[in-house]
């Protein structure tokens, strides 16, 4: 266990340190840090780096084998109202409970929090249904993604304006790191069940579904609610001016992380303890195991969110402002790129999946060729995202354009590629998006004297966004390369068999 522990703490940090980098090149360069700002920064990545290896440890230990077991449970049960009443509660139980979606309520003004969250845990609960009847009934998930974004931008024509960025950006946040692990081994789980050729492909594209869920029911909310820049009010970033601030800010942050990644885990284990009981009947050494991974899940994620939430949020909010006032403040765009590549292959979940991806495609699609796709992605949404801070470029221009080449390219890619993008738009958006990304736009938005809800919020729905062009793109390329060693496999073996003719005679 201690070797698996080392590893993974080695993996997260080879993660983090190329954004601790480019924070200290700055800070000696263009972007003064205060001392003690830097010292937050510093012990958050060191939390950031020790939690994320936990918690990727956990996933693998516990996580992932629950979901497993309990999809394929609920598809041997045979009990077709069982299943959809069970996923559609497990959906909006996780989903209200989901910490990144709490920040999002807390952002949004105009709408009470508990509406807009409940509204957006139907969202999930439903469209996880959803994707588990689609992978049952082995319905096509491109069909399904075209006839829901089609209902989308129908219902975003009909919505604000300053409620289309908001609608996207639910859709990435509610796929976070305590969700994206369990519902990913849900639907191995289910897909397992059928044992079919095209069953390992139809177990992704549950992460895709389920984003589109709280896109379509905040955009409903929206046709009754009305947001605007003015109700919006800026939270000021925590920054400390001592020793002793940095350790009151982390002391005061912990016990709130504890209680609130409490509560989001509780929903997954009572789930797991109540099927265990009646249905699964696991051995007492396989679930001492279990219990074993979800508490280093558990202090992991404490640590994770700890750290980029007291020591990144400052940080990021500080960097934005102070290039927004610099004469050559264009350079946030290839800033953003850069910082966007690294800072998506510091998402906890994404290691989850791109795990996930080399192990059912065997070896095929390796964690190194999903991570290059998803850095390029990240850091061309990203680098967009500045460009839209500096000249208010409503988001909508780009999210119509990106989904319809997404879409576009699903016909010319294997089904797996296309469920494969679609759930990477909705791991890539995760905490490291909303605690230091969008605080970097946000700070630039503010010193720019632009408009938040319009201007900064819709980077995570950027992010969301592209890793469905670049994952595809990767699924093209290898499609390629697919028929060209098809194409040279009846050569080589014309040429031999021309070459066994020459030696016989």
């Amino acid at each position: 266990m201690y070797k698996n522990l080392k590893i993974k703490i080695l993996e997260s940090l080879s993660s983090v340190m190329p954004i601790v980098v480019i924070v200290l090149l700055l800070s000696f360069t263009i972007v003064p840090i205060s001392l003690y700002t830097m010292i937050l920064f510093l012990v958050g990545a060191i939390l950031l780096i020790f939690g994320m290896g936990l918690f990727t440890l956990g996933a693998d230990i516990a996580m992932m084998p629950m979901g497993e077991k309990v999809g394929a449970q609920l598809t041997k049960s045979r009990n077709l109202v069982f299943l959809i009443l069970t996923a559609l509660l497990f959906g909006i139980v996780i989903t209200i409970a989901e910490p990144d979606l709490q920040v999002l309520a807390t952002q949004v003004p105009s709408i009470p929090n508990m509406t807009l969250i409940l509204s957006v845990a139907i969202g999930v609960g439903s469209f996880l249904v959803l994707a588990l009847l689609r992978i049952l009934f082995q319905v096509n998930l491109v069909i399904l993604l075209i006839i829901f974004y089609a209902i989308v931008f129908l219902l975003a024509y009909f919505s604000p304006t300053r409620f289309l960025a908001v609608a996207f950006d639910s859709g990435g946040v509610t796929t976070g790191p305590i969700t994206v692990p369990f519902i990913m081994a849900l639907g191995l789980g289910v897909a397992s069940v059928r044992g079919d050729k095209n069953s390992q492909e139809d177990s992704f594209g549950l992460i895709s579904l389920c984003s589109v869920g709280p896109i379509l029911a905040v955009l409903i909310l929206g046709l009754f609610f009305g947001v605007s820049s003015e109700d919006y009010v800026v939270q000021t970033q925590a920054t400390a001016e001592n020793i002793k601030e940095v350790v009151v800010l982390f002391i005061s942050g912990f016990p709130h992380y504890f209680k609130e990644v409490a509560v989001a885990l509780s929903p997954i284990i009572i789930f797991f303890l109540i099927f265990q009981k009646l249905y699964l009947k696991l051995s007492k050494h396989y679930v001492k195991k279990i219990y074993v991974g979800i508490a280093y899940t558990y202090i992991g994620l404490v640590c994770f969110l700890t750290g980029v939430n007291v020591g990144f949020m400052p940080v990021g909010n500080h960097i934005g402002n102070t290039i927004a006032q610099l004469s050559y403040h264009w350079v946030l765009v290839p800033l953003g790129i850069v910082i966007g590549m690294f800072v998506v292959i510091a998402e906890p979940a994404v290691h989850v999946l791109t795990k996930q991806v080399e192990e059912i495609t065997s070896g095929n699609i390796t964690k190194r060729a999903m991570l290059i796709s998803l850095s390029c992605g990240v850091g061309i949404s990203v680098g967009i995202a500045m460009i839209r801070v500096l000249t208010s470029i409503p988001v909508w221009c780009f999210l119509i354009p990106g989904y319809g080449i997404a879409i576009a390219l699903s016909r010319f890619v294997p089904k797996i590629f296309t469920a494969i993008a679609f759930d990477s738009g909705g791991v890539a958006s995760g905490p490291m998006t909303a605690t230091f990304l969008l605080p970097l736009a946000m700070g630039a938005c503010q010193a720019l004297d632009g408009e938040i809800m319009t201007d900064a919020f819709g980077i995570v729905a950027m992010v969301a966004m592209t890793p469905l062009v670049t994952i595809q793109v990767l699924g093209l390329i290898y499609t390629i390369g697919e028929k060209k060693r098809s194409a040279e496999i009846p050569v080589m073996e014309s040429k031999k068999e021309e070459d066994n003719d020459i030696i016989e005679f």
